[in-house]
Protein backbone atom coordinates (compact mmCIF):
# COMPACT_ATOMS: atom_id res chain seq x y z
CA UNK A 1 0.00 0.00 0.00
CA UNK A 2 1.34 3.38 -0.61
CA UNK A 3 3.67 4.64 2.28
CA UNK A 4 4.90 1.51 3.54
CA UNK A 5 7.95 1.75 4.18
CA UNK A 6 10.90 -0.48 4.94
CA UNK A 7 14.26 0.72 6.75
CA UNK A 8 17.34 -0.73 6.66
CA UNK A 9 20.31 -0.28 8.45
CA UNK A 10 23.61 -1.31 7.01
CA UNK A 11 27.27 -1.91 9.30
CA UNK A 12 29.85 0.31 6.72
CA UNK A 13 32.60 -0.06 8.39
CA UNK A 14 33.39 2.76 10.97
CA UNK A 15 29.52 3.95 11.12
CA UNK A 16 25.95 2.34 9.96
CA UNK A 17 24.24 3.77 7.12
CA UNK A 18 20.59 3.75 6.60
CA UNK A 19 18.29 3.16 3.80
CA UNK A 20 14.41 3.24 3.17
CA UNK A 21 12.62 1.93 0.42
CA UNK A 22 9.27 3.60 -0.13
CA UNK A 23 5.75 2.41 -1.17
CA UNK A 24 5.31 5.98 -3.23
CA UNK A 25 2.24 5.03 -5.54
CA UNK A 26 -1.16 3.97 -4.65
CA UNK A 27 -1.18 -0.21 -5.35
CA UNK A 28 2.38 -0.41 -4.68
CA UNK A 29 3.70 -2.40 -2.02
CA UNK A 30 7.12 -3.41 -0.53
CA UNK A 31 8.46 -6.73 -0.32
CA UNK A 32 11.35 -8.15 1.23
CA UNK A 33 13.34 -11.62 0.55
CA UNK A 34 16.47 -12.99 2.25
CA UNK A 35 18.07 -15.06 -0.25
CA UNK A 36 21.66 -16.72 -0.86
CA UNK A 37 23.45 -14.44 1.86
CA UNK A 38 21.57 -11.24 -0.13
CA UNK A 39 18.92 -9.26 1.22
CA UNK A 40 15.90 -8.16 -1.09
CA UNK A 41 14.44 -5.35 -0.89
CA UNK A 42 11.89 -4.60 -3.56
CA UNK A 43 8.62 -1.79 -4.49
CA UNK A 44 6.35 -3.72 -6.50
CA UNK A 45 3.45 -2.95 -8.83
CA UNK A 46 0.22 -4.63 -8.35
CA UNK A 47 0.52 -6.89 -11.12
CA UNK A 48 4.13 -7.96 -10.12
CA UNK A 49 6.29 -5.79 -11.46
CA UNK A 50 9.42 -5.17 -9.84
CA UNK A 51 9.63 -1.07 -9.74
CA UNK A 52 13.17 -0.96 -7.66
CA UNK A 53 15.08 -3.09 -5.90
CA UNK A 54 17.90 -2.68 -3.05
CA UNK A 55 20.65 -5.15 -2.31
CA UNK A 56 22.22 -5.65 0.79
CA UNK A 57 24.82 -8.38 1.92
CA UNK A 58 23.15 -10.20 5.04
CA UNK A 59 26.07 -10.14 7.12
CA UNK A 60 26.17 -6.44 7.26
CA UNK A 61 22.27 -5.55 7.72
CA UNK A 62 22.15 -4.65 11.60
CA UNK A 63 18.25 -3.82 11.59
CA UNK A 64 15.37 -4.41 9.03
CA UNK A 65 11.99 -2.57 10.17
CA UNK A 66 8.97 -2.91 8.08
CA UNK A 67 6.95 0.17 8.78
CA UNK A 68 2.91 -0.18 7.68
CA UNK A 69 0.61 2.18 7.10
CA UNK A 70 -2.03 2.09 9.71
CA UNK A 71 -5.16 0.57 7.90
CA UNK A 72 -8.75 2.05 8.70
CA UNK A 73 -11.53 -0.31 9.71
CA UNK A 74 -13.61 -1.47 6.16
CA UNK A 75 -16.95 -1.22 7.80
CA UNK A 76 -15.71 2.75 9.19
CA UNK A 77 -14.75 3.32 5.25
CA UNK A 78 -18.17 2.36 3.71
CA UNK A 79 -19.98 4.14 6.71
CA UNK A 80 -22.24 1.38 6.52
CA UNK A 81 -21.97 0.01 9.70
CA UNK A 82 -22.98 -3.59 9.03
CA UNK A 83 -26.18 -3.11 7.20
CA UNK A 84 -26.90 -4.95 3.88
CA UNK A 85 -26.29 -2.68 0.73
CA UNK A 86 -30.24 -3.45 -0.25
CA UNK A 87 -33.28 -4.95 1.39
CA UNK A 88 -34.22 -8.38 0.68
CA UNK A 89 -37.63 -8.11 -1.47
CA UNK A 90 -38.49 -11.20 0.45
CA UNK A 91 -38.83 -10.25 3.85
Amino acid sequence: MKGDRVEIVVDAGDTTRTYEVVASRAGRRVETAVRRGVVEVSEVTRNGSVVRTARFMANRVLALVEQPVPREDVSEQSGHAGRPLREDPES
